[in-house]
């Protein structure tokens, strides 16, 4: 009886806990108040990189120490940074891996007391950290305050505590401005601002740089799952659908169904409305598409679905006069699947085309559980229309990948082109598709091998969230991102990068590149998902050369859990644990 009441009180406490309560004196004015979703962790430095000046910058390792958020008028355990009249007292910290949010001064008193200026700069590599400002224009070697201020100068307190910053960052750079004066910092912690979520999926094999890189995908995910699901936490906080595509999948995959993912959806639905294309381009539009077919395969959310069924409808009826009779489609002028393809003018078009057909094929089912016959017949016969076109990759990856996977092209065929250089011109939001088409082919062991060199590749410069875009030739010679770039070596931030992303302003956190994430789960682990809610799911083990593999996958109705073991005859032993009204088709 004691137990039973000791529960009851507990699970009433939480209760209590996890309700939100807004003081009595809002009254009428708390309906239009927004609670935060995120949460807040203070991150102290694991590293303090460099100093100006060792006898400007005294007792610094106790910026590594736990604190508790409180200032004190005491003058002893605190960092002291002088400045002279000639001298500015400069300190790097680094927080060991990527983070979002900003840093905490917790200060004790300035000599001659009163507030000091201090310049801030936050970086996701060492050199960017250290790098002078642009002045508001993107030059090569300079960094960028676009979508999120990195480097500011501001005055600090006295005895007292501030807050700056809301930006991605791993390294945080402290340059005491105020001449002649003596500040104390008695913390500095980073507070990282993330959803509170447990990781319901998970990724364990033989090769621990596969789980290293399966983690990896993970986190970046989870970093760019903020108010809304963005797509980088230092550039591009916004909702780009295209980009989302991979997200979505790490996120089904990882934490399960998330509000943050229809909210998302509804958001860019507002923002562009028909007949507007999807941020400005057609080819997000389709990605729409596909990614409303995923989560309702996923999720089986009706009353979702069914909320976007009048603009899933006036898309099709946007796209369908826009492909003529011979198969020809025109939806805008300008097309576009990720920026390293965008030089190959004629692959992009094939790849935009194949695109098309998949988004329609899915559009086709999504229009079936919706009760329209009517458009599901529309997308089909859209379809037919663009199967008579005929065309060739071009040499392009990322136009083989979606013509594999839109069933245009053999298997065979997207591999001539998929696996000629291996990991040479891969991309990080397009590797997704290009790895899909390899794994479509049973190449699952070609495939293993670019992840490793690919993704893994930036683990080895000092990755610890995945880059907006990776290119093997930048490797010959480059630094890693968490040290100073010694002479002589190329700096991989700086010195690489283009269209949108040259220098430092290229984003070392960005959920597109996660896609490695869900492919691991999804063909290692092999588990598909056959009809909505993941009522029936298949189970295909493809090891390759790995001695074994396991995992879980959230599913509606609980977690899925699957391990691989590779026997001494070379068959594979499987064990699954489903949750109850989830049956699961094992192929051997």
């Amino acid at each position: 009886m004691k137990r039973i009441l000791l529960l009851f009180i507990m699970g009433w406490s939480i209760s209590l806990m996890a309700q939100t309560y807004i003081p009595p004196i809002f009254g009428k004015d708390s309906l239009n108040t927004r609670m935060d979703e995120m949460s807040r962790l203070y991150v102290p430095p694991q590293r303090i990189m460099w100093v100006s000046h060792d006898s400007l910058v005294q007792d610094k390792e106790v910026l590594l120490r736990p604190g508790n958020g409180q200032p004190e008028l005491s003058k002893t355990s605190m960092c002291v940074l002088r400045s002279s009249e000639q001298d500015t007292a400069s300190i790097l910290l680094d927080y060991g891996r990527e983070l979002h949010g900003g840093l905490k001064m917790v200060l004790g008193a300035a000599k001659p007391w009163g507030t000091a200026q201090v310049r801030i700069r936050f970086g996701e590599s060492v050199s960017e950290a250290c790098s002078p400002h642009n002045g508001g224009k993107r030059r090569w070697g300079y960094s960028t305050n676009d979508h999120a201020m990195r480097d500011m100068v501001l005055s600090v307190p006295s005895d007292g505590q501030i807050e700056i910053g809301s930006t991605g960052f791993r390294f945080v750079r402290i340059d005491l401005l105020s001449r002649n004066k003596t500040i104390r910092l008695k913390e500095v912690p980073a507070v990282m601002r993330y959803r509170n979520l447990p990781y319901l999926g998970s990724f364990a094999c033989s090769d621990t740089l596969l789980n290293r890189i399966w983690e990896t995908g993970a986190y970046t995910v989870h970093l760019n799952m903020q108010e809304y699901l963005w797509d980088g936490v230092k550039r591009d906080r916004l909702v780009w659908m295209g980009d989302m595509h991979p997200e979505v999948a790490t996120v089904m995959d990882v934490f399960g169904q998330q509000d943050v993912v229809e909210k998302s959806i509804d958001l860019a639905c507002s923002q562009y409305p028909l007949p507007q294309w999807m941020n400005g381009i057609s080819s997000y539009s389709l990605w729409y598409l596909i990614i409303q077919y995923e989560w309702y395969m996923r999720g089986a959310d009706v009353d979702f679905l069914r909320k976007h069924a009048d603009y899933i409808k006036g898309l099709i009826d946007l796209i369908d006069p826009k492909v003529d009779k011979n198969g020809v489609a025109n939806l805008s002028e300008k097309l576009f699947l990720d920026w390293p393809s965008s030089p190959d003018k004629v692959g992009v078009e094939v790849g935009c085309h194949a695109l098309l057909i998949w988004a329609l094929n899915d559009a086709k089912k999504l229009c079936t559980y919706l009760g329209e016959a009517e458009y599901a017949s529309k997308c089909a016969a859209i379809v037919k229309r663009l199967k008579r076109q005929r065309k060739s990759d071009n040499g392009l990856k990322q136009a083989a990948a979606l013509m594999s996977i839109a069933g245009i092209i053999s298997d065979k065929d997207a591999c001539k082109t998929l696996l000629n250089g291996g990991a040479q011109n891969f991309s990080t939001f397009y590797g997704y598709y290009m790895l899909q088409a390899l794994a479509q082919a049973g190449k699952q062991d070609e495939a293993l091998d670019i992840i490793r060199r690919y993704w893994g590749g930036m683990l080895e410069l000092g990755a610890t969230t995945f880059w907006e875009h990776f290119d093997l030739a930048w490797t010959e010679n480059a630094a890693r991102i968490d040290d100073f770039v010694p002479a002589g070596k190329a700096d991989i931030h700086r010195d690489f990068g283009e269209y949108c992303y040259p220098g430092y302003r290229h984003s070392f956190c960005h959920g597109w590149a996660a896609g490695v994430t869900p492919w691991l789960t999804r063909h290692v682990l092999g588990i598909e998902v056959m009809e909505p809610g993941c009522t029936l799911l298949s189970v295909t083990p493809h090891l390759g050369t790995l001695a074994w593999a396991e995992g879980t996958y959230p599913t509606p109705r609980g977690i899925l859990h699957v391990k691989h073991i590779r026997q001494a005859d070379g068959t594979i032993d499987t064990t699954i644990q489903a949750p109850d009204g989830i049956r699961v088709i094992l192929n051997k």
